[in-house]
């Protein structure tokens, strides 16, 4: 199912691509490789990295192109900001698939994601478009890709691993957690919130939805200001360490997948595109995150999706994307910074 994106978002920022690629060739270059395979981009990365962004600026570069979400938590309806759903205005009219569309309270295994993503990655294909996965919930890649003998029989292939460095990538978590906080996060759980819920089950397991039941509890009794002045900023530190103890958990497991899939697995460090949202000139950071990510990406797609043939290259002055290029090497990862 194709669906209209909605909701509202706090995290995410958006820039308009720099560097453009001729619309309405794309289909008739990369559809098959010599294996009889579709060709299929995904993406990943510890939370918070810009997977969406990327998937986005990608789907506009190689038109048509649509987007299947990974994450777990954005299957289902409601909750856009805790979830981080991406907005209309951030999604550029691409299309996205398996985002917003079950119940809050329904049950959605791997095996349910590898069915949904198949269909989906098959009717992209059929409408001669480009599939791009792309989320956090990594061992729903891991079942799909490797696991999924259909998925595996029909589709080759490229991962692209959107990377920060741990200190600079929690300080980000925390700081986007005060972002949705001001966006409204505590009221949009508060519509939500029902005492006797299953916190294991469906929607009510995203990060930022149980860390509030004692506070929501507190208020509903009529609890003093003081009391839920504390309860609330429990409830936000919580949500601060759950969601940088999430990204260290991604990163291993991504490091886990990068010994099967390294040699098409390509990591792009975005850390200074990080460091660069500290300061205050825009452009700055938007050059950053066109160099650091995207032009890499560029090359790295251009290179799977077309064999190398440049001829239909179309390039500003300042953008590199020459097949010459070096492939994006391997890096460490930096040691977990404690919080």
């Amino acid at each position: 199912m194709i669906i209209s994106v909605s909701g509202s978002s706090a995290c995410k920022q958006v820039q308009e691509p720099l560097v453009s690629f001729q619309k309405g060739f794309t289909n008739m270059l990369y559809n098959r490789n010599n294996n009889n395979k579709d060709k299929v981009v995904v993406i990943l990365g510890a939370t918070g990295t810009g997977k969406t962004k990327l998937a986005i600026d990608l789907a506009n570069h190689f038109p048509p192109a649509e987007i299947v979400n990974s994450d777990k938590m954005q299957v289902y309806k409601g909750l856009d900001i805790t979830t981080n759903k991406v907005t209309p205005q951030e999604a550029r009219g691409v299309p996205h698939h398996l985002l917003g569309t079950l119940h809050p309270n329904a049950n959605f295994t791997a095996l349910d994601f590898c069915r949904q993503a198949t269909s989906a990655v098959d009717s992209i294909v059929a409408r001669d478009a480009l599939p791009i996965i792309a989320g956090g919930s990594n061992s729903y890649l891991d079942a799909l890709i490797n696991h999924h003998s259909t998925f595996r029989l029909r589709y080759e292939c490229c991962f692209l691993w959107v990377d920060v460095s741990i200190p600079i990538l929690h300080a980000s978590l925390r700081s986007r957690v005060d972002r949705m906080i001001e966006a409204g996060q505590v009221e949009e759980v508060r519509k939500f919130f029902e005492p006797l819920a299953d916190y294991e089950r469906g929607i009510r397991r995203a990060i930022g939805v149980p860390e509030f039941n004692e506070f929501l509890r507190a208020e509903a009794l009529g609890a003093d200001e003081e009391t839920k002045k504390m309860l609330l900023d429990i409830a936000i530190a919580r949500i601060k360490v759950n969601n940088c103890t999430l990204a260290n958990r991604q990163i291993q497991k991504i490091q886990r997948l990068h010994n099967t899939w390294k040699r098409t697995m390509h990591r792009l460090d975005a850390t200074q595109v990080f460091l660069n949202r500290n300061c205050s000139d825009h452009h700055q950071s938007q050059n950053s995150w066109e160099e650091h990510v995207l032009a890499k990406s560029l090359r790295i797609l251009h290179k799977f999706l077309y064999e190398d043939n440049n001829k239909h290259l179309l390039v500003p002055s300042g953008i590199n994307v020459s097949s010459s290029s070096p492939p994006v090497a391997m890096a460490a990862v930096a040691a977990a910074a404690t919080h």
